[in-house]
C-alpha cells in the first residue's frame, strides 16, 4: 500500500533551488522526461523551457524540496515537446518508486484543488492564494476553500472462512474487490459501512472492525477500510453499481486490486489470518 514516506514533511514554501524536486502535471496526466518520469530536478525542469500555470510547494523529503508544476492550458498530453510524454497516474503504477508515486499522488491533488478553486463558488469573485495555509480566500465575501477530501469507506466482509468481493461495473474484466462508497452528508463512516453494504448488496453485517486508510486521488478521496461479519441477508448486487457480488472461500480467489492499494492489504491482511 502506498504511504506518505517516512520522514516527508509538507510545506507551504519552498526555496527552489537546483536541487528541488519538480512533479510535473500537463492536466492530471504526470509527464515523463526520458526515463525520469514526473520527478526531475528543478535545474532540468527549467531547461527544458515549459511553461508553468501553477507552482505548488508540497513538502520536503531526504533533504530536497518537492513541488507540484501544472504546465500552461496550451498544453496536451498527446501534444509535447519532443522527447517529452504524459499519461495518467495510474499508469505509474508500478514504474515509480513509492516514495515518488505518493508524493506525486498528493501533488495531483493539490493541482486540483487549486485548478477548480480559482473562482469564489459563491459569488464567482476570483480568490487569493493564503500564505499561512494551504486554502483559497475570496476577497469579495471571504468564503475560504480548502483542498477538497472526500471520505469513502471500504469494508470486507466475511462469513466464516469466506470473504465477499464485488466486481464493479468499471472494473477491468475479471477483477473484484472489498465493497466501497462515499460517506454522505450527516453520517458516521460506521453508519456509512452499513448502508452502502446494504444498497449495493443487500445483506447486514456487525462486528465492524476498523482495518486502516489511505489517501487516493481518483478522485480525492481518504479510504477508510474496515472489517466486518456478515449478519443476515440474502446477496443480492445492484447492477447501476456491481456486475456481480459473490462469496469467495480462500482457495478459489478471482483476480484481486493492485499491491499499492489498501483494498489489497485489506484482503491479503484478512487472507492471512483465515489460512
Amino acid at each position: 500500500m502506498i504511504r506518505t514516506p517516512a520522514g516527508f514533511r509538507a510545506v507551504l514554501d519552498a526555496v527552489l533551488d537546483d536541487d528541488a524536486i519538480a512533479h510535473v502535471f500537463v492536466r492530471d496526466s504526470l509527464v515523463l522526461f526520458g526515463d525520469t518520469p514526473g520527478a526531475l530536478p528543478w535545474r532540468m525542469y527549467r531547461s527544458i523551457g515549459l511553461t508553468a500555470a501553477r507552482v505548488h510547494p508540497i513538502g520536503r523529503h531526504e533533504g530536497r524540496a518537492h513541488v507540484a508544476v501544472a504546465l500552461d492550458d496550451g498544453y496536451a498530453p498527446a501534444h509535447l515537446p519532443q522527447g517529452l510524454r504524459a499519461s495518467g497516474l495510474r499508469n505509474w503504477f508500478g514504474v515509480l518508486d513509492d516514495a515518488t508515486l505518493s508524493i506525486a499522488m498528493r501533488a495531483v491533488q493539490v493541482l486540483e484543488w487549486d485548478r477548480t478553486h480559482r473562482f469564489c463558488g459563491a459569488c464567482g469573485t476570483p480568490t487569493e492564494q493564503l500564505g499561512h495555509e494551504r486554502a483559497r480566500r475570496c476577497p469579495a465575501c471571504g468564503l475560504v476553500s480548502y483542498p477538497r477530501i472526500s471520505p469513502a469507506m471500504m469494508v470486507l466482509v466475511t462469513r466464516g472462512r469466506e470473504l465477499l468481493l464485488g466486481r464493479g461495473v468499471t472494473f477491468p474484466p475479471g477483477r473484484y474487490s472489498a465493497l466501497a462508497g462515499f460517506v454522505e452528508a450527516g453520517e458516521s463512516v460506521e453508519e456509512s459501512v452499513a448502508r452502502e453494504v446494504y444498497e449495493e448488496v443487500g445483506i447486514e453485517v456487525r462486528d465492524l472492525r476498523y482495518f486502516g486508510s489511505q489517501s487516493w486521488p481518483f478522485p480525492n478521496s481518504l479510504m477508510i477500510a474496515f472489517r466486518a461479519e456478515y449478519a443476515g441477508g440474502e446477496l443480492n448486487p445492484d447492477p447501476a453499481e456491481l456486475a456481480d457480488a459473490q462469496w469467495f472461500a480462500p482457495e478459489a480467489l478471482p483476480q484481486l486490486p493492485p499491491q499499492l492499494s489498501i483494498a489489497r492489504e485489506l484482503i491479503d491482511a484478512t487472507l492471512a489470518e483465515l489460512r
